[in-house]
C-alpha cells in the first residue's frame, strides 16, 4: 500500500481504507465522519460533501431593537385586531337589533298595560334578534327624561320584563329627546350592527312632544341624529290611545324619521297585535319575501340553461347552472333567521314552506345537471327532460302555495300595517 509522509496534506490514495485518518487544520487528525468548525472563514468549503453556512448578525443599539420589537407586536396585534372586527365579529352579529321605546307618561293603567304587552311578545321574538329598552318621560330639559333601561342583547328577554315591570311613571312626553337618544344607542363605541335590520318600535299616548311643540324642529333633529350615526334605522310607531287632535303630528314625526305611518290603537288587545306585528311577524313576512325573490329568478336562469342544453349549447348551459347553483347560499341568513322564529304556528308555517321551496329549487338544479350530462354523453334527452319538466312543475307549485300563505297573512295584519 502506498504511504504518505505524516502531516501531509495532499489527497488520500484510492486504495486508502474507511478507517484511514487524515490530518485537518493544525496538524489535527480527523476521522473522514469529522467535521471542521470553520464559523470564522470566509468561503471555506471543506470536503466533497461539505456545506457552508453563512451567518450575518445585524448589531443594533438596545433602544432600536426594542423600539423595533415594539413597532412589530403593534403592527400584529392591529392586523389581529382589523381581522376580528371584519370578518370575526360580523359571524356573530344578530340578525335584528330591535330598541323598544315606551312612554311612561300614561295615566292610568296605560303604563302597566304597554309594559304587559312587551312581556307578551317579546318571549316569540327571534333567538338571534338583539333586544333593548328605553324609555321615555319627565321634566324638559331634565338628564333623565328618557334613560335605557336594558342594553342590546340575544338572551335578556327576561331582563326586559323585570325591567319594565318595575317602570316608574313619567310627567311630560319628552318624546323627541327619547327618540334621538335611541338613535344613539346604536352607535356605541364597539356596538354591533345587525346583519339585517336596525330598528326603533315606539309605543306611545302621546303624539306632540311636551317640550318642543315645533313638530318641523323635531324632525330634523331626528333625521340629523339618523345621519350623524351612519346606520339605516327603521322605524315603527304604535299610538297608545293618543288623542284624535295629535295623531297628525305623531304621523309627522313618522314622516320625518322614514317610517311608514302610525298604527293607532286604542285596547289592549289592540296594543298586543300591533306590537306582536312589528316584533315577530313583519320580520318573518320579510325573509320569505326575499327568499322567494331570490330563489324564482335563479330558477329562471336554469330554464335558460336547459332551453341551452337542448339547443346544443352546453358550454353556455354549465356556466348558466353555476350561476344558479350559487344562488342557493344567499338565503342562508333568512333561513336561519326563519327557523330561529318559528315559535308560533304561523311562523312555522312559513318556515316549512320556505324550507320546501329551496329544496325544491335545488332538486331543479340537479334535474338541469342530470339532463346537460346526458348531453355531454350522446344519449337521447327524452326522459331526462320530462323529468326535468315534472320537477319545474313542483317548484312552481310550491312557489305558488308560498305567495298565497304570504298574502293571506298580511291581509290580517293590524289596521294600518298594510
Amino acid at each position: 500500500m502506498a504511504s504518505r509522509p505524516e502531516g501531509h496534506g495532499g489527497p488520500v490514495d484510492a486504495t486508502d481504507g474507511p478507517d484511514e485518518a487524515v490530518t485537518g487544520p493544525r496538524g489535527r487528525v480527523l476521522e473522514r465522519a469529522d467535521s471542521v468548525d470553520a464559523r470564522h472563514g470566509q468561503g471555506i468549503l471543506i470536503g466533497d460533501h461539505g456545506h457552508q453556512h453563512n451567518v450575518f448578525r445585524l448589531h443594533l443599539p438596545r433602544s432600536v431593537r426594542i423600539a423595533l420589537l415594539s413597532a412589530i407586536v403593534l403592527v400584529l396585534l392591529v392586523g389581529t385586531g382589523w381581522v376580528t372586527v371584519t370578518w370575526v365579529l360580523p359571524q356573530f352579529a344578530p340578525t335584528y337589533k330591535t330598541e323598544f321605546l315606551i312612554d311612561t307618561t300614561a295615566g292610568g293603567d296605560g303604563v302597566g298595560t304597554i309594559a304587559e304587552s312587551l312581556k307578551t311578545v317579546i318571549d316569540n321574538s327571534g333567538d338571534s334578534d338583539a333586544l333593548a329598552l328605553r324609555r321615555f318621560g319627565g321634566e324638559c330639559g331634565a338628564q333623565d327624561n328618557t334613560s335605557q333601561l336594558v342594553g342590546f342583547g340575544t338572551d335578556n328577554r327576561q331582563e326586559i320584563s323585570d325591567a319594565v315591570s318595575g317602570i316608574g311613571q313619567g310627567s311630560k312626553a319628552t318624546l323627541q329627546r327619547g327618540i334621538v337618544e335611541a338613535v344613539a344607542d346604536f352607535s356605541k363605541p364597539f356596538a354591533q350592527r345587525a346583519k339585517q335590520v336596525n330598528r326603533i318600535i315606539v309605543v306611545t299616548r302621546n303624539g306632540t312632544d311636551a317640550c318642543d311643540e315645533d313638530t318641523g324642529f323635531v324632525e330634523k333633529q331626528i333625521r340629523d341624529r339618523i345621519a350623524a350615526a351612519g346606520l339605516s334605522i327603521e322605524f315603527r310607531m304604535i299610538g297608545y290611545q293618543v288623542r284624535d287632535d295629535e295623531r297628525d303630528q305623531l304621523t309627522q314625526i313618522a314622516t320625518g324619521s322614514g317610517a311608514p305611518d302610525p298604527m293607532f290603537v286604542d285596547t289592549p288587545g289592540q296594543l298586543d297585535a300591533a306590537l306582536d306585528w312589528f316584533t315577530n311577524i313583519e320580520p318573518v313576512l320579510r325573509n320569505a319575501k326575499e327568499i322567494v325573490d331570490i330563489l324564482n329568478p335563479a330558477v329562471q336562469r336554469v330554464n335558460s340553461a336547459v332551453k341551452a342544453v337542448t339547443d346544443g349549447r352546453l358550454d353556455t348551459a354549465e356556466r348558466t347552472l353555476d350561476g344558479a347553483r350559487e344562488v342557493l347560499s344567499r338565503t342562508d341568513t333568512e333561513f336561519e333567521d326563519l327557523q330561529a322564529r318559528a315559535k308560533t304556528a304561523t311562523a312555522r308555517d312559513i318556515h316549512g314552506r320556505a324550507s320546501r321551496l329551496r329544496s325544491q329549487q335545488q332538486r331543479v338544479v340537479d334535474s338541469a345537471d342530470d339532463l346537460l350530462r346526458t348531453a355531454r354523453s350522446g344519449n337521447p334527452l327524452g326522459e331526462k327532460h320530462a323529468a326535468f319538466e315534472r320537477v319545474a312543475t313542483d317548484y312552481n307549485t310550491e312557489a305558488d302555495a308560498m305567495n298565497q300563505a304570504l298574502a293571506t297573512l298580511r291581509a290580517k295584519a293590524p289596521a294600518g300595517t298594510r
